[in-house]
């Protein structure tokens, strides 16, 4: 099972993803939420402004690193919206990465976990061809 843990298929698929649509900003670093004041942005918010199912988009942090680069995705249990969701960090240095994690962990009803970008190549991925 551990060939498929964080597989370079698995992120060439997401940089697809990623760089195939737009992202809008809507939330600049340094601001406050709109509904928690205490919770300020450590970097830039935005959303995914080509994919679907999710009415606002696929929500992305934006470090201060180039930003055509995923370095990770942080997963979101929500006790109190009943939701589970995945945000995709572009162009975050390490401590931008810590930074986003205490500000989506501050509340007791939603808690997070980082999925740092891997290269691996599967065993199966493999090919003498």
């Amino acid at each position: 099972m551990a060939q498929y843990e964080n597989n370079a298929y698995f992120w060439q698929k997401l940089d697809t993803l990623y760089l195939s649509g737009g992202v809008k900003v809507v939330r600049r670093k340094g601001e406050h939420h709109p509904e928690f004041a205490n919770l300020v942005y450590p970097v830039d918010y935005g959303h995914l402004t080509d994919t679907n199912g999710i009415p606002e988009g696929v929500s992305v942090y934006l470090g201060s690193q180039s930003h055509s680069r995923i370095t990770g995705l942080i997963v979101a249990a929500d006790i109190l919206k009943k939701t589970l969701d995945v945000k995709i960090l572009a162009g975050c240095t390490k401590d931008e990465e810590e930074q986003v994690l205490r500000f989506l962990n501050q509340t007791d009803y939603q808690k997070t976990v980082l999925i740092r970008k891997g290269s691996e190549i599967p065993g199966w991925g493999v090919s003498d061809n």
